[in-house]
């Protein structure tokens, strides 16, 4: 019997590229109006329970299409966003993006690039923005660097290339078990949950992070990191890195930077530098002295999606021996070795400086940010939040109902409703009151932090929408619904 005819071949293309062009520009023209009219709508809504529903429904089959899929996106997910495009959303710690950076998306998802290792422009845009990263920062050239998802996989690669470094045996050989002494490394109580995270991913478990106390301006005390670097060395333990902080998450403490540095020198620690947001003060004309420090780091974690006004996600490791970082990663492998010519030819393989092996362009965004508004508009931009986080603070410092928790020595404002002779506990869940109603009313998104046992409204303003009409506006909210609640 004769074969059976071959099936027809199939692909993702579409039968009419002029059709989807027509509904690709649509879309693009809708998200611009989105973006344009943000203002006009809430913060944030909750996800009503009928389009919870409709985002519950069964695995599609057959095709809808991308216009039918677009409209169920239009009318069930684009107005339940978390809110951080914004003007008054300063919950956590969220970028706003741009239209820019969103365009930029698109086009890098057109060239969907796999930017591990290979002879193409994406790696050279890679390399680009780290070495815009390192001047804008004051790294040295010569240090290496990798773009990841943001700042957890940042500081997972810097403490990850501190414990190869500084464990006194090769752990990738050996593993932990290979330790002729445990490991112990130290933070700030204050420090993020990240570090945590990176600590247990390591192998190194959780008892393994000291966590230091801080002074009243919510800093790593200096003399109680010596006492316990001391005292561990003494109970025969090695200790390997300290990770201090270019603005903490809580408040924006700044740690002294060039105090860890002087110290970590003499007792031949790795310093790695959580810098999160906080780094791109370095930017500001009246950049906080403390943050000029952040050059002596072994490592820096970052994000560019935060302060930089990049769209989510990207963030940063900076480490200033490239031999120390590609030792950490670098990995052999006949499929993956770079070749002498042709397209895996490349002079970097980022897959050697992270785990990763597939790799998105993440640095096209950032590298588009940067040509589009330069870095005079960017710094302009973060001297506006903290110009704005001082007038804030400024604000409720004049307010008899209103009390700041902590210094602000960035950009974040840690404030609380304060009426009459009420509890302590009664006070922390009124504030915390405030802070659902505020939300659930679309007004504003802060969001909740407790700082020495007193429930706070944390503002963190990375927002490049943000007026001074919109934290005064914040003001005027907290106090309104402070003082209908405070007598119910």
């Amino acid at each position: 019997m004769p074969p059976d005819p071959p099936l027809p071949e199939e692909t993702l293309d579409p039968p009419d590229w002029n059709d989807l062009k027509r509904l690709g520009h649509r879309m693009v023209d809708e998200m611009m109006d989105y973006l344009a009219s943000v203002r006009e709508r809430p913060v944030w809504r909750p996800v009503p329970p009928e389009v919870r529903q409709r985002l519950r429904a069964a695995l599609p089959e057959a095709p809808e299409g991308l216009a039918a899929a677009y409209a169920d996106f239009a009318a069930n997910v684009l107005p339940y966003p978390t809110g951080n495009i914004h003007p008054r959303f300063w919950g956590w710690v969220k970028g706003t993006g741009s239209a820019e950076g969103m365009l930029a998306e698109m086009l890098a998802a057109g060239m969907n690039c796999n930017v591990s290792g290979f002879d193409d422009a994406a790696t050279l845009v890679e390399r680009q923005v780290l070495d815009w990263c390192k001047q804008m920062l004051g790294f040295p050239v010569t240090a290496s660097g990798v773009l990841v998802s943001g700042g957890s996989m940042a500081n997972l690669i810097g403490l990850a290339v501190a414990r190869q470094a500084k464990a006194g045996f090769d752990v990738r050989a050996e593993g932990l078990t290979g330790a002729r002494q445990r490991l112990v490394l130290y933070a700030s109580r204050e420090t993020h949950v990240s570090v945590q995270k990176a600590v247990e991913l390591l192998g190194l478990g959780r008892s393994a992070l000291r966590l230091i106390d801080v002074d009243e301006r919510f800093e790593i005390d200096l003399t109680a990191l010596a006492v316990a670097i001391a005292a561990d060395r003494a109970a025969g333990l090695r200790p390997f890195c300290v990770v201090g902080h270019v603005g903490t998450v809580n408040t924006g403490a700044i740690d002294d930077l060039d105090g860890l540095a002087t110290l970590c020198a003499s007792e031949g620690l790795w310093l790695h530098l959580d810098g999160a947001f906080g780094v791109w003060a370095a930017l500001a004309s009246d950049c906080p002295p403390r943050v000029a420090g952040l050059a002596r780091a072994d490592s820096l974690a970052f994000d560019l999606h935060k302060w930089l006004f990049v769209p989510y996600e990207v963030g940063c490791t900076l480490v200033r021996s490239e031999e120390m970082h590609t030792s950490t990663f670098a990995a052999s492998a006949a499929y993956l070795d770079a070749n002498a010519r042709g397209a895996a030819a490349g002079e970097t393989h980022f897959a050697d400086y992270g785990p990763q092996l597939s790799r998105g362009f993440r640095a096209l965004k950032v590298w588009m940010t940067l040509k589009a508004f330069g870095r005079r508009k960017l710094a302009r931009l973060v001297e506006q939040n903290l110009a704005q986080a001082a007038h804030l603070a400024q604000r409720v410092d004049a307010h008899p109902d209103l009390e700041r928790l902590a210094p602000v020595p960035l950009n974040v404002v840690c404030l609380r409703f304060v009426k009459g002779t009420l509890a302590r506990d009664a006070l922390n869940a009124l504030n915390r009151e405030i802070v659902y109603r505020l939300h659930e009313e679309g007004i504003a998104v802060p969001s909740l932090t407790t700082l020495n046992g007193h429930v706070a409204l944390r503002v963190a303003i990375t927002n490049h929408r943000t007026r001074r009409e919109d934290l005064d506006a914040l003001i005027d909210a907290v106090v309104r619904l402070g003082r209908a609640l405070a007598v119910r």
